[in-house]
This record gives structure tokens, sequence and C-alpha cells, in this order.
């Protein structure tokens, strides 16, 4: 009879209506204006070491660094080359507060040492010499101290033009990932230096619509390279037209694994990746375009995942942050832009939105999101006239 009442009432539990309310939406709150540090053909970007802001890029065909504190005002100013051309395209900060500037600069004149490096090809592509004397072929680390003293230089020459595209830094050194021009259209490439700047060979992926835009150093000395790719690679062929890449890489620097995000008849591209496998880039696909952010395991299995409605490209932010150009309304949130609006969002370790941020409306590009002990969240964004920060507003 006690067994009869006991399933009796467990299925009354089981069949009795639950109530349950829906999830509260998140108010998006503005960010709050700090400084602009430049125009967009200036500024490729900034990072933070401890209360300055650095910022980066190329002005008058020479790349450059110089900090300013938080109301803009310049502490330090350093020209990074004296050749004929240079550009500085990304930028980290070691855990000493030490800034590492990658960029490019020419082999022309033997400015730059021979060197014994022979680029790593495993596609077998027919890498063609240089063309021009001057063009940016020599991947280039630039070292600066908090101070802004120009600890070393060095380079690595290679056939190819280049462009760097990210740079991260870890204690036992610094990779660089980016995109070079081939005989056939472009590639991507890794390359890796030691805690000296003294770099080790050259890895090209692809051969001829391939991208490298982020890189992760593993604990166990491999790497992640995250981009896009219109090209078979390591035997996984193309699904759409081009598809979102993660190229697994061995200490050895040999591909050992190739996973594909793909999207039918339209274009994926992975922007930006967190040291925790967060990464947000850009689908476009049946006239829609939107941001992809997803969490991958170490195994590259995506965890959680999010589309957003977005002009595309976006950025990520310590390990649970994005940053992008929203165009629509999103559900979680209350939050219905008139037009494009840069929008940060806060992730919880389950990937539910934890907080929402904007910046105004008339910015055209997000460029970064630095995360500061000293100096708390900071939103990079660029119009057509400037480059901005804004900070999120306390909570």
């Amino acid at each position: 009879m006690k067994r009869l009442l006991s399933l009796v009432l467990l299925a009354s539990l089981f069949s009795a209506p639950i109530a349950h309310s829906a999830p509260k939406k998140i108010a998006v709150k503005p960010m709050q204006f700090l400084t602009t540090i430049g125009s967009p053909e200036e500024v490729s970007g900034a990072v933070t070491s401890g209360k300055s802001i650095i910022v980066f890029g190329t002005k008058s065909s020479k790349a450059y660094a110089r900090a300013i504190d938080t109301t803009g005002k310049e502490l330090w100013n350093l020209s990074l080359d004296q050749s004929a051309a240079s550009i500085a395209t990304a930028a980290a900060v070691d855990s000493v507060g030490d800034i590492w500037i990658a960029g490019a600069t020419p082999m022309a004149m033997g400015l730059i040492p021979p060197s014994t490096a022979t680029p790593l090809n495993p596609d077998n592509a027919v890498i063609p010499p240089s063309v021009f004397v001057g063009d940016l072929h020599a991947v280039t680390i630039w070292k600066i101290s908090a101070a802004g003293s120009l600890i070393f230089t060095n380079t690595l020459p290679t056939s190819n033009v280049l462009f760097p595209t990210a740079i991260t830094v870890d204690k036992t050194g610094a990779s660089v990932v980016g995109i070079m021009a081939t005989d056939k259209g472009n590639a991507g490439f890794l390359a890796n230096a030691d805690t000296a700047g003294v770099f080790s060979k050259l890895l090209q992926i692809g051969v001829s619509s391939t991208t490298a835009d982020a890189v992760v150093r593993h604990s166990d000395g491999t790497f992640t390279v995250a981009g896009s790719s219109s090209e078979t690679l390591a035997g996984k062929k193309l699904a759409g037209i081009t598809d979102g890449v993660l190229v697994k890489v061995s200490k050895a620097l040999k591909i050992t694994s190739v996973v594909r995000s793909s999207v039918a008849k339209g274009k994926r591209i992975w922007n930006s990746a967190s040291n925790s496998l967060l990464l947000s880039g850009e689908v476009s696909a049946a006239g829609k375009t939107e941001t992809a952010v997803t969490k991958f395991s170490i195994a590259y299995a995506p965890t959680w995942t999010y589309r957003f409605p977005s002009t595309g490209p976006a950025v990520i932010g310590s390990a649970n942050q994005t940053f992008f150009i929203s165009t629509a309304a999103i559900s979680q949130l209350i939050w219905s832009p008139k037009s494009p609006t840069p929008l940060l969002l806060t992730f919880d370790s389950k990937g539910v939105i934890a907080a929402a941020d904007s910046a105004p409306a008339g910015q055209r590009e997000v460029l970064s999101v630095l995360n500061s002990k000293e100096l708390g969240v900071l939103a990079l964004t660029s119009s057509a006239e400037s480059v901005s920060i804004f900070t999120p507003n306390p909570r």
C-alpha cells in the first residue's frame, strides 16, 4: 500500500504544472567616453601597462608607439624604426609590463642581417622572390619598457610581403600571426620568438586563400591559430565559400589538425580568440550578416555559442567578453538599436549573458577590449574621424 501511495504521489507531482518565470532581460548601459587617441589612418590599436595606455600604429609611413594617461596626456613617444617604411599592427603586454609590438619592415639595402631560418611550407607553395626593393618582407618585434625605452628590435626576413595581425606573449616567448602574399593569392603565417625576441622558423598556413587572425599559446608548447580559409587545409576541404578555421600547431611547428566552421553558400571568419578559446568572428550568408561567439574546449568541441545580428567583425576581451557592432534586437537584452551601435557583452562561466554595455552610434569599427587591473575595462572603437576609448559605467 505504501508503494502504491508513493507511486500515486510521484505521478501527481510529475503531472502538476510547474510555473517558470521568464528570464529577466538585461538592460544595456551606455559606456562613458574616456578620450580619443588619434586618427584611424594612424592608429592600429592600444594596450595597457600599469596606469598607462600604449597607443601604436603607423604615422608618415613609420611605426611608432606612445603612452598616454586616461585624460589623453602624452607621457612618451617613440619612433620604432628608421627604415624607409615600417608598420606596427599588433601589440601585447607581458607579466612585468613590457610592451611587445609586432609589425613589418623592409629588407632593402642590407638593413636587415641575413637569416638562416627556412620557412616551413607544408602545402608546398611556391614562395616568390621580392618584387620591390623596400617592400615589407620582414616580421618585426619591438620590445619596449613601460617607461618608453626600446629594449630590443628583432626581425625575421621572408621572401613575401606580409601583414602581422596579432601577437601574444607568455613567460616563454611570443607568437605572431598574420597574412602573407603568395604567387597564388595569400596565406596565413605563424612566427615564434623566445624571450629575447629571437625568431625560430616561420610556418606558412595555406597556399592561396587563407588568413591567420589570432593565436593562442598553450602551456604544453602547442599553438592554436584562428582565421579563415577558402582552400583545403591539412586534408580538410572547404565547406562554404569561406570557412572559419582553427589550426592546431605542434611544438615542432607542424599542423596536426584543422577544424572548420562553415555556413552553406556563405563566409565565416574567426577574428579574435582568448587564451581559454572563446572565439568571435563574422558570418555572412543569404544577405544576412552576424557575429558568432563560441566557447571551444581544448579539443575544439563547441561548449556554447551565439549569433547576433551585426556588421560582422568582432573582438574578444579577456576570457568572457565580446565586442561588436550590433544592428538589431537581441532577445536576452532590452535592446533595439536604431542604427549600428557598438555593443560589449560579458558572459558568465556557463555562457549566459551577464552584462551589456554600449558605445555611441556612429562608430564604424570595433578595435579591441582591454582589461586592466589599474584602469578597468577599456573599449576601443573607430569612427570616420578618430579612434576613441570608452569604459563601462559602474554597476
